[in-house]
Formats: C-alpha cells, structure tokens, sequence
C-alpha cells in the first residue's frame, strides 16, 4: 500500500482510540474504531473504488503485515510459564516465604521497584519478569494491581532509556550515529543521561510513591478498593481457586524456572546480537546488545526456560507432563487479551507511521517551526516527541524519526553545539512519555499482562502520574533552554514535581476526612 500524507489528520486516529478507551472503558472496540478511522481516511483519501470495503481490507492487510510474531510467542510462552509455576505450588510457596521476608507494603513496593531497575536490559522482558515474580508478594499486602503496573511500567522503559548497556541505547545510539554529529555516538547517548528528566522524574516518582504513599486519584482509589477486597484483576485463570496447586510446591520450584529465564534471556540476546557468531566485530557485550534482536531472543530463552520447569517439574512428580502441557495450554489462553490488543496497536501505530504518515506531519511541524522557538527549543522538542510517542505508541519509532532533524535544527540554532545534548535528551524523554503511558504502546500492554491488571486501569490510573511527570520535566526543559545549566534545570524539574505531588496528596487526604466526617455525622 502506498502512503498518502494526511497532514493533521493522521493523529486523528490515535486521538479516538484513546479518547474512547478511556470513556468507554472498552479497550478493544476503541482500537478498532480508531484503526477503521484511520484506513478510511487513507481510502477516501487515495481515491480508492468501494472506499468503505477497501477499508476493511486494509485493515486486516495491515494487521497481518504489523504482527510481531516473536512478540507474541514470547508473552504465550511466559504465560505458560508463569501458570505451570503456579499449579506446580511455586507461586503460591514463594509468596508464603516472601511475606517472611518482606515486611509490610513500602517494603513490597520498594522491592518490586529494585528488580525493575535491576532488569534494564529490556523493557518487554522487564515488564513480564518482574510482574510474575513481585505479584504474589503484591497480592499478598493488597497493593492494587494497577499500582504493581504502574510500578513495573515506569522501571522499564524510562530505567532502559538510561541504561548504556540495554536494547534501547543501542536503538538510540544507531539513530544518533546516522546524523555523523558525534564521533562517538555511546558518548553521545550517556551525555543524554542527566538531561533525560523524563526518566529521572519517574524513578523519583516511584519512590515518593513507594516510600511515602504519595497516591492520589484514580490510583488512590484503586488503592482503597485493594485493600478491602474489591478490587477486579485481569487474567483470572492463574489466580483461580479452581486451579490445581500441588501441596508440595516450594520457593524453588519458583525461583529456579526464573533466574533460567532472566540468564537464557540475557544469553540469547548476546548470541542472536552476533556475539558467538563469525564476525568479530560483534565479539563484544555492548556491540552484540547493539545489533540483537529482541524478539527472536526472548523467544529462545522462554522457551528454555519453559524447558527447564519441565524437568523439574515433572522430573520431581509434581506434575505429570499431560497435565504439564495443559498447564502450558491454559497459560497461553491467559495471554490472549494481551495479545490482542498487542495486535491492535501494532496496526494502529501502522496506520499511522505507514499509511498516514504521521512522521511526514510532525517533521514539518518542527522544522517550520524552528527558527522561531530559539531558547524554548528542548522544550518545544519534548512536546512534540510526546504528542508523536503518544499517539503512535512508540518511542523507538518517535526518537527515529525526530532524532535527524533535531540535531540539524539544534545545529542550526546554536552553532556552537551546545544546545544540542539538551535538545536530543528533551526527544529522547518525550518518546519515553508515549511509550510509558499511551494505551497503544505496547511497553504499557505488557506491563497490564505482567501485573494481571486489565489494560484499561492501568491506562487511567497511570496517566494522571505521567502527566504530572512529563509537566515537571517540561518546566526542567524550559529553564535548561535558556540556562543551559544542568543542576539548576534538574533541581528546578524535581521541585515541581514534588511540590505539586505533595499538594496534590495533602488535598487527597483533606478531602477524604471531610468526607468521611460527613458519613460519620449522616449515620449518626
């Protein structure tokens, strides 16, 4: 299918996907009405014949061509994972020992946000691991789902972002290496770091949140509902009571299945990047993360993983291998509904990079725009990698497209090159914005599927978070545009941030007491 630039209609889709998704509540249907927006803006638009049925086929032609089957298979397998673990009784003793351990829900919290960090090597492989191993101890204290979610969502891809040795910095550094500005584009991507106020906002967020319980809105309220037992989860069939756990199940038998899946994860992604492979200029751990691949990767290392729970499992009676297998059958229909919408978002974010040219449109607007901006450019960059990241789900995408023409326009506006590390971390932070919290990008679906929390939840009661991170990263950008001072620009981001989180918790709490005063008094 050829392209046709739809200008300022090209956002249109995602704008209604979104829009609805949050109305509705209804993540599915959204999807698919902002898709069928989108190719019927492209039929009407190429002057097709039957526009309403050539919509229809280029719909399902798209999502066809957009799937990632390695994606998929990679969250079906770890589903099985994680179900066979569970009938096995690994879940269920981890959890026991772990709440040993464990002592209270800061704790839990805290816990869940170190494993996070620690797993930065991939952000689709961080959002599975560690919402199979961190929810039973969630569970356990009554943290909502949607707050393990949103925990999981913001230690994957703002902790990958600035990670030197992770898929994402290989992503990013062979994007800057394509502009020939730097001579080395690794020196570039970790000049990034300290201007990537996105990222660092949202770690500081997750430990006010953690240690302080700074919660407010939907979340908060989300919260409350956990704690008294009312809360809805995704993906019940691996919480069942109906579910058969074997009684003899230990710690084990949950953490041996694991650490094979985090070791052939981290394995495969060096031996698909080429680093066992003929040509040695991949012989190296960084230039191996560099060219891999991580679909293909994860595929392999689950599948070992699922490998070796197998012997284990069945080797030690606690499973027979028919029931093994129909564990393995049970834990991909688990992972349907997040596949699906895996599916749908791929072909939402192809209608717009592939059809509609959403690219084309945003690349215009930045470059007309540039010799006006001056001093406001990283923080007009960061607007628009959020809006773009935001609508297309996508920051790899976001960040391939903007990275070219941000630093030839910050060339432009500042010859001496000082404003360009400035401008390419306000792009970089931007597309980690979308990616984080647009309930099309997939980091966000597997993070949902990772927590068990339906998708739409974690959508609505993250947002509201990420916003206020992505203000106070703008008020950062808007200080650094005209300072071009890193301590005064950072201490300036997370000022805003903390005051306005700390004012937002304090009438949180204010308003709940006057409420609950008022159901005091009405029972009296």
């Amino acid at each position: 299918m050829e392209p046709y630039y739809a200008g300022a209609l090209s956002v249109l889709p995602p704008v209604i996907a979104v829009v609805l998704a949050l109305v509705t509540k209804e993540v599915f249907s959204s999807l698919i009405i902002g898709i069928l927006t989108g190719t019927c803006i492209y039929s009407f638009g190429m002057g097709e014949s039957l526009p309403l049925i050539r919509t229809v086929e280029h719909t399902f032609t798209l999502m066809v061509d957009k799937v990632d089957f390695s994606i998929i298979l990679f969250c079906s397998l770890l589903g099985s994972l994680v179900y066979v673990i569970a009938m096995a009784g690994g879940s269920r003793a981890y959890g026991k020992w772990a709440a040993t351990k464990i002592k209270g829900r800061k704790s839990a919290m805290l816990a869940t946000s170190g494993l996070g960090i620690i797993i930065f090597i991939d952000d689709y492989f961080n959002c599975l691991t560690v919402g199979t191993v961190m929810r039973p101890v969630t569970d356990a204290y009554k943290i909502s789902r949607a707050k393990l979610a949103y925990i999981i969502d913001s230690t994957a891809a703002p902790i990958c972002i600035i990670a030197p040795i992770s898929s994402w910095a290989a992503a990013v550094g062979s994007n800057i290496k394509a502009t020939g500005a730097f001579e080395s584009e690794m020196d570039a991507f970790i000049a990034t770091i300290p201007w990537n106020f996105y990222a660092l906002m949202s770690i500081i967020m997750v430990m006010m949140i953690a240690i302080g319980n700074f919660d407010f809105g939907p979340m908060r309220r989300a919260d409350i509902a956990a704690a008294r037992g009312e809360e809805v989860r995704e993906n019940a069939s691996t919480d069942s009571e109906e579910m058969t756990v074997h009684a003899d199940g230990g710690v084990l038998d949950m953490v041996i299945p694991i650490v094979s899946l985090i070791i052939f994860c981290t394995l495969s992604l060096l031996y698909v990047g080429g680093y066992w492979g003929d040509d040695p200029a991949y012989h190296s751990i960084g230039a191996a993360f560099g060219n891999t691949s991580a679909g293909p990767a994860l595929v392999l290392g689950s599948f070992a993983a699922l490998v070796v729970a197998l012997i284990q499992f069945v080797g030690r009676r606690l499973l027979d291998l028919k029931t093994f297998m129909q564990g393995v059958l049970r834990g991909v229909q688990a992972m349907i509904p997040a596949n699906m919408i895996l599916v749908l978002a791929w072909t939402i974010s192809g209608v717009c990079r592939d059809l509609l040219q959403t690219q084309v449109f945003i690349s215009t607007l930045v470059q007309n725009d540039a010799g006006l901006v001056g001093n406001l450019l990283p923080a007009v960059l960061f607007m628009i990698a959020c809006f773009l990241s935001f609508s297309t789900g996508t920051a790899w995408g976001t960040f391939g497209i903007l990275i070219p023409i941000v630093v030839s326009v910050a060339q432009a506006i500042d010859p001496t090159g000082s404003l360009i590390i400035i401008a390419l971390s306000a792009t970089l932070a931007g597309s980690v914005f979308g990616d984080h919290c647009s309930p099309i990008s997939d980091t966000t679906i597997l993070s949902s599927a990772g927590s068990g929390c339906m998708h739409i939840e974690h959508v609505s009661t993250q947002l509201p978070y990420a916003c206020l991170i992505a203000g106070a990263s703008l008020c950062g950008y808007l200080v650094a545009g005209f300072t071009q001072n890193l301590a005064i620009s950072l201490i300036t981001a997370a000022v805003v941030l903390v005051g306005a989180l700390t004012f937002l918790h304090m009438r949180n709490i204010k308003r709940e007491s006057i409420e609950d005063h008022l159901k005091a008094s009405a029972a009296k």
